[in-house]
Formats: C-alpha cells, sequence, structure tokens
C-alpha cells in the first residue's frame, strides 16, 4: 500500500477519534459544537503575544513594550548598530502626549563613541553622614527583581553584567542568593516578609540584616513599602516557581504560594517608619532607602515635613509607577492600582520641594523609563537616577512571551524550570545586559548634550515640551505644575557638576 496512502488514513483515524471525544465530553462547548477545529482555538489562544509580535502588530504598536523598543534594546545588548534610517514613524504633531526634546542652538561638543561614564550627581547618603555614603558609579542601574521571580542564571547574568557596566543590582525583596555573588553591587531590599532577615515567625531580625550586608556587596538597604504593579498587595511568588532552594531560603513551603503580607509589621506610620530607618542605617552604616507606588499622597508629604528638622530621614526614595513590571499579580491590580509614574513622581517630588528637603534625598524612577527620552524626562522632573527591570530582563534574553507568572518563561529567564534555565548562558548574557546598560547612558548623555547640559541632573523642566496631539505643545514645567526652580540645581551645584563632568573626558 502507497505510504502516503497509509498516513492519510492514520491521521483519518486520530481525528475521527478527536471528533467523537469532542462531541461526547460535555466540559468544553467550543469543542463539542465545534469538533477538532475548535482545538485551535486553544492553540491562537495560547500563542497569542507571539503571533501579534512577528506577523500583527505595527512595529510601535505593542505593550508592554513594542518592537521598535525590543529591537533598540536587542541591537544595543548584541552591540550592533542601533539607529534607524529614513525618519521617524512617529506622527508627531497628532500624537497625544508625546515628548519633545528642545536641542540648543549651540550644543556641547559630540561624545566619543564609547562615552558612557555618567556617575550620580549626589552622593547617596552623604546628606545625613552615613558612615559607607557613596556616589553611584552609574545613573542607571538594576531595579528589584527577585530570585524565584527570576531564574538563578538570569539573577546572576544580570549581576556579572553589573559589575562589567559598573553598576548595581537591587536583589528584590527575595532575599540575597549565592546567584548574586559574582562580582556586582548590590542593594539589599527589604519586603514585608523579611526574606533573609526574618526570625522563623517572619518578624524583622536586625542581627540577621547586620551579618548578611556585612558578608557581601551591599551598598544600601532598600524598603519596600510597595510596587507599581502591585500595590497594597504584598508580593506573589506562585507555587510552580516555589522550589526546594526558594522554600529554603524564604522560609516557606515547597509548592505552595508564597505571599508576603500587604504591609511591614517592623512600623506602623511615618514616625515609626523613620524610626526603623535610623536603626537600620546606624546598625549597618549603609545609606536607607524606600521605594513605593504612589497613591494617596498624604504619607508624603507627611514624610517630608517629618524630614524639615533634620533629625531623621530617608537617604533615597524610589518611586515605581502603576505601569512597573512584574512576575505575577491579579490583573484589576496590574491596570488600575497605583499612579503611573509621571504623575506620581511629580506629587511626590512637589511635596518634598514644598517642604524645601528635595536636596537631602535622592530620588530613583523605575517603570519604563529605561529607553534614553524617558529616563531624560525623569531626569528633567527631579530624578537622580534610574532602575531598569523589564528592560534588563530584554537584554539577557526575554522575548515577552507574557509567560512569567506561569513558571514556563520559554528563555529561561522568568521560570525555575531546568528544561528552560539551561538555555541561559549568564556568562554570555552578562555581557548583553552590560552593552545595554552602557548604550542606555551614552544615549541619556548624548541627549543632554544635546540640550547644552553636560550631565543629566543639569537638564531642567523647561528642556522638554508635551504635545498634546492637537498642534500644541506645553513645558514639563506647565504639564505637572511644577513651581520655577524645582527640579533645577542651584548655581553651585550646576558648576560642581559641570567641572566634574569636564575631568571624565568624554567628548571626541
Amino acid at each position: 500500500m502507497n505510504g502516503w496512502l497509509i498516513a492519510l488514513i492514520v491521521v483519518g483515524g486520530l481525528l475521527f477519534v478527536v471528533a467523537v471525544h469532542d462531541v461526547v465530553q460535555r466540559r468544553n462547548a467550543v469543542w463539542r459544537n465545534f469538533p477538532v477545529i475548535g482545538h485551535f482555538r486553544n492553540f491562537f489562544e495560547t500563542t497569542g503575544p507571539e503571533m501579534r509580535q512577528y506577523w500583527i502588530s505595527a512595529d510601535n504598536q505593542e505593550q508592554p513594550f513594542n518592537r521598535d523598543q525590543r529591537r533598540w534594546v536587542d541591537a544595543s545588548s548584541r552591540q550592533r548598530d542601533n539607529h534607524i534610517g529614513f525618519g521617524t514613524e512617529a506622527d508627531l504633531e497628532r500624537s497625544s502626549n508625546y515628548l519633545i526634546i528642545k536641542p540648543a542652538v549651540f550644543p556641547l561638543p559630540a561624545l566619543a563613541a564609547a562615552a558612557d561614564d555618567v556617575p550620580g550627581a549626589k552622593v547617596l547618603g552623604g546628606p545625613r553622614g552615613r558612615v559607607k555614603a557613596f556616589r553611584p558609579a552609574s545613573v542607571i542601574n538594576g531595579s528589584a527583581m527577585s530570585f524565584g521571580s527570576l531564574s538563578g542564571p538570569a539573577i546572576e547574568a544580570i549581576n556579572r553584567g553589573a559589575a562589567i557596566a559598573g553598576c548595581w543590582q537591587n536583589t528584590g525583596e527575595g532575599g540575597l542568593v549565592r546567584h548574586h555573588l559574582h562580582g556586582g553591587d548590590l542593594v539589599f531590599q527589604m519586603g514585608t516578609g523579611y526574606f533573609g532577615c526574618r526570625t522563623p515567625t517572619g518578624a524583622f531580625d536586625l542581627s540577621r540584616l547586620v551579618d548578611l550586608v556585612a558578608a557581601a556587596p551591599v551598598r544600601a538597604v532598600e524598603i519596600k513599602l510597595s510596587q507599581g504593579a502591585k500595590p497594597g498587595l504584598g508580593g506573589i511568588l506562585p507555587a510552580a516557581k516555589v522550589t526546594p532552594e526558594i522554600a529554603a531560603i524564604r522560609g516557606v513551603e515547597v509548592g505552595k504560594d508564597c505571599v508576603s503580607p500587604p504591609a511591614h509589621s517592623a512600623f506602623r506610620d511615618v514616625s515609626s517608619l523613620l524610626d526603623f530607618v535610623e536603626m537600620v542605617a546606624e546598625a549597618t552604616g549603609l545609606p536607607v532607602g524606600i521605594k513605593s507606588a504612589v497613591g494617596e499622597t498624604g504619607f508624603w508629604s507627611h514624610l517630608a515635613r517629618q524630614m524639615e528638622h533634620g533629625e531623621r530621614g530617608v537617604d533615597f526614595i524610589t518611586i515605581d509607577g502603576g505601569e512597573g513590571g512584574t512576575g505575577a499579580a491579579p490583573l484589576v491590580f496590574a491596570d488600575h492600582v497605583a499612579l503611573p509614574w509621571k504623575i506620581g513622581f511629580a506629587r511626590v517630588y512637589g511635596a518634598f520641594a514644598e517642604a524645601g528637603v528635595t536636596r537631602r534625598v535622592t530620588f530613583i524612577g523605575s517603570g519604563k523609563l529605561g529607553f534614553a527620552e524617558a529616563a531624560l524626562m525623569a531626569f528633567a522632573m527631579g530624578a537622580d537616577m534610574i532602575n531598569v527591570a523589564r528592560e534588563a530582563m530584554l537584554s539577557v534574553g526575554c522575548i515577552q512571551s507574557m509567560k512569567c507568572h506561569t513558571g514556563r518563561c520559554p528563555v529561561g529567564v522568568a521560570t525555575q524550570s531546568v528544561r528552560f534555565t539551561r538555555g541561559l548562558d549568564p556568562e554570555l548574557k552578562s555581557v548583553r545586559f552590560a552593552a545595554y546598560v552602557k548604550a542606555l547612558r551614552h544615549d541619556l548623555l548624548a541627549l543632554s548634550h544635546a540640550c547644552g547640559a553636560a550631565h543629566p541632573s543639569l537638564v531642567t523642566p523647561d528642556h522638554l515640551e508635551i504635545i498634546d496631539g492637537h498642534f500644541h505643545a506645553a513645558r514639563l514645567r506647565t504639564v505637572f505644575d511644577y513651581e520655577p526652580g524645582w527640579a533645577v540645581p542651584d548655581p553651585v551645584e550646576c558648576g560642581q557638576l559641570e567641572a566634574f563632568m569636564a575631568t571624565r573626558n568624554l567628548t571626541v
């Protein structure tokens, strides 16, 4: 008998069996009403993100990152040409909320091709005299992503890359683990679960924190109040990602959801928070700050007023936007809870500006700011540094498959499955993360020079405008109700920063 005929009979028989099963079963109405072909619905639903990426969506359409953005990160991380040809695809005049950076008539000299040396403008912990205060070597750093949410090889790749790029890596609230110890500086994040510095009952343990940070290259401690993608909810690590290693690190049960409480047990209000900050800073000598999404603004006004007298205070504040990413969150929290970064940050900065204490705090932005134009806007609004998370994931291989919460990330970035993590080479990907950070710093500094500013922190709200889609534009200061002098270094600071950057030999 002809081989093709045999194959046809076998395939036909299998389809008949599937059709009979579909008609008889009662669990799935689509299969019952549309035997065999109803299964294609599940296939297309499962592969929808990938199909939209490569076949349907335009280059500038997709969310959270469109193809143009992903292409730029990929090209930059591979140290390939990240330029475009033939001009912009954006409809500048009719685009709503479109950012325009205003170039100076006499810009600063062009940068050397390899110029990417952009240290922080402020000394972290300096205003409060912390024993281990320091000037950050990079204004771009790795944001909080926990081991558990990310795989061990992905954490290791980012840490190795941080060492190459001269930036730091935030541990995330999941604790400090062996994957963090490959040469990169760290910021230890302490969440409501106190993983890595907790008692057997889950309370905060100061002595364990002191021992932990002393044994690792930790440069600062960040107290996470909330994060943009799931504010007011606490952390969520799905059961599929809770391996024996992670369970041992966090002190939880294997194979069960690991849920951090919504609020801290070590403090309950602004005053006790500041007492806690000072206690941790005194015991460790490190700068101590907080991270939070923004909702009600009374907290921030109260915090700023409490810091006016200078007796207590946080060293840095990381503001996360409601558009921030996460490995797992309820849809309603990700979509509707917490203000977007620009609105939230403007309100927080305004509270501190009104209290006159902005120069005592290092402001850090987090939430889709890992592109030069977004980062420059953040600096113009008063941010001093930028943390990158999902952009960092893209640089080490993430393909935006949207499967982070399932534990089945196909490229081994956001999973604990050995089947997938074995495909991620930490040494190779570390070079790509470092290259992305360097490219972002280079482009950020190039934009600053185009504005006539020697450092991103010298770019002011008057350097940027927002187009409203109706042939009108407004200055950034007007859009966000900034008072004159807000987000502007004083003349002495400006001169010092310009002199500091002049020693870096960055121009051709």
